[in-house]
């Protein structure tokens, strides 16, 4: 059964909103993909630029699901760096460190190079701070800081005291912070459609309110829907927390946590100086986290905590308010317009999961909460998959997972007392 799409500032402000057909009778493809999220659109626009005839099969509507729904933050964060760079070393031996270093930054590349393309209008711009929420936090944050100075990107990454964060950020909540210059925020949903657009301009064929119920297996493997089938000598699977297929493989590796979001109304500008007069995007350091930003027509956007039971928040507003009046005392009573919550796909080690299922059926999920510029880094290397060239591919398959072998709602309830550990220790430091 199909779903509309959440109320949210986003699908209230779609500039050209999705309208591809059900999954009806046979068709014949390149590449089949599962999910037209972030991802499966990204994976797409990828193959077809290379002339890959490709089909996408999304349950709902295009950026339904995460990717529609998220903090619209494009940073070099990277879940799991530095247990990546650990594990990767068995594939890619000393290179591993750079390997993982430059992942952080590709996915800007990508982001920055399609919307300039097929001139998509998603309000893309430059501007991020990561803020150090205690003074414990500040060794970390620096270190980090120092070592992007070794890097090309250093000429885009400035520190920042207690007191330089407070001239761009409107809060006494700040030790120190790394500004960030090259990492973006835009508005996701309007990204993940007009990717869509691009990819169906180059001969996708797009079908959206069309779940699959079934992978057949076989030399040509065989999406199979509710009214229709793709057959195609490689699939993906994009679904990331939303999907339920091949659970005999998948089960236990990935897990829905819920991430709450809030839109204020909009802001006097006299609000807009006093919080954050240069535009910035914002996250703090700690392990479940605040994070905010202005939306092209200024209302604060404000994200924070996480619900690992799996199961949605009752009362997103009444969660978030609290958090968003202590980091802006200014803006208490400001009327929330819009609450909505979307579910991340968490993996223990946080470390993307890319894998095949079978010789000729991938699947590629589990960013963490850091998906926009994660998701596009994955579509490059998944088209490059397809298309031969397995280097990056192999070093995310050989990464070693923990599974969990319990049914998810035990699972999730094993992830939440693990977050509640860290988050204990990180309030003792």
């Amino acid at each position: 059964m199909t779903q509309q799409r959440c109320a949210s500032y986003y699908t209230a402000s779609i500039v050209q909103e999705s309208d591809y057909p059900r999954l009806e009778g046979e068709h014949r493809v390149d590449v089949a993909i599962v999910g037209g999220g972030f991802t499966g659109v990204a994976t797409a626009v990828e193959l077809a630029e290379r002339g890959y005839r490709v089909a996408i099969v999304e349950a709902n509507r295009i950026g339904w699901g995460a990717s529609g729904r998220n903090g619209g933050q494009v940073t070099g964060s990277l879940s799991g760096q530095d247990a990546m760079a650990r594990q990767m070393r068995r594939t890619l031996g000393d290179d591993a460190e750079s390997f993982v270093w430059n992942l952080r930054w590709r996915g800007h590349r990508i982001i920055k190079q399609r919307v300039e393309k097929y001139s998509i209008p998603c309000d893309l711009k430059h501007g991020h701070l990561q803020a150090a929420y205690k003074p414990s936090h500040i060794k970390a944050l620096r270190q980090d800081f120092e070592a992007s100075q070794h890097h090309a990107i250093g000429e885009h990454v400035h520190w920042l005291d207690a007191k330089a964060v407070r001239d761009v950020v409107g809060t006494e909540l700040y030790h120190g912070a790394i500004r960030n210059d090259y990492n973006m925020h835009l508005h996701p949903l309007n990204l993940c459609l007009g990717e869509a657009r691009a990819a169906a301009s180059l001969g996708t064929r797009i079908f959206e309110n069309s779940p699959v119920v079934d992978i057949e297996h076989g030399d040509t493997p065989v999406v199979v829907g509710e009214h229709g089938r793709v057959t195609a000598d490689s699939v993906i699977l994009a679904g990331n927390a939303y999907h339920r297929l091949e659970r005999k493989q998948l089960k236990g590796k990935l897990f829905p946590a819920s991430l709450g979001i809030v839109t204020t109304a909009p802001l006097s500008p006299e609000q807009v100086q006093s919080i954050d007069p240069e535009d910035l995007a914002v996250y703090d350091t700690r392990f479940v986290l605040d994070y905010y930003r202005l939306t092209a027509d200024k209302r604060l956007l404000f994200g924070g905590g996480a619900n690992y039971s799996g199961r949605d928040s009752q009362d997103i507003a009444s969660e978030l308010r609290p958090r968003l009046e202590h980091t802006f005392p200014q803006l208490e009573g400001i009327a929330i317009d819009f609450q909505w919550q979307g579910m991340a796909g968490i993996v223990i080690n946080r470390i993307p999961q890319l894998g095949k299922l079978s010789d000729n059926v991938y699947y590629a999920q589990g960013y963490s909460g850091h998906g926009i510029a994660t998701s596009h880094i994955v579509g490059e290397i998944m088209a490059n998959a397809v298309s031969g060239t397995l280097e990056e591919f192999d070093a995310f398959a050989n990464v070693r997972h923990i599974r969990i072998p319990l049914d998810d709602r035990l699972g999730n309830a094993l992830l939440a007392a693990g977050m509640w550990y860290y988050q204990l220790l990180e309030k003792l430091k």
